[in-house]
């Protein structure tokens, strides 16, 4: 059983969340979010811009990681985000958000699609 605080927390907004707007998107989150450890995923920005098409919304459960390159806009919610993940996003137009943030400004999850 996973014990950061934060993470249990972030879990249980998104139950909330899906619950709340009827969302599935977002329950699938938090069960990826608190499964085993071995599985969290640790994506890097270069698969970002490979699966990803230009000002597209996706959701990591886990965290970003900055190796690669990005080279479109696109909005990506994840629980964490190195420095140079952040950096690479911004720069290249996207936005790097919380997934709390994500939840608040797309409640219906549509237009959000999960990569691991």
């Amino acid at each position: 059983m996973k014990s950061d605080v934060t993470l249990l927390r972030t879990a249980d907004r998104l139950v909330k969340a899906a619950r709340e707007n009827d969302a599935p998107v977002w329950r699938d989150l938090a069960g990826r979010l608190t499964g085993p450890t071995r599985r969290s995923a640790e994506v890097n920005v270069s698969l970002i811009d490979r699966a990803c098409s230009e000002d597209e919304t996706v959701a990591v459960p886990g965290k970003v990681l900055g190796a690669g390159r990005l080279s479109k806009p696109v909005t990506v919610g994840a629980f964490a985000f190195s420095e140079g993940a952040v950096r690479r996003i911004e720069d290249a137009g996207g936005r790097a958000l919380k997934l709390e943030e994500l939840v608040e400004e797309s409640p219906a999850g549509s237009g959000v699609r999960l990569l691991e």
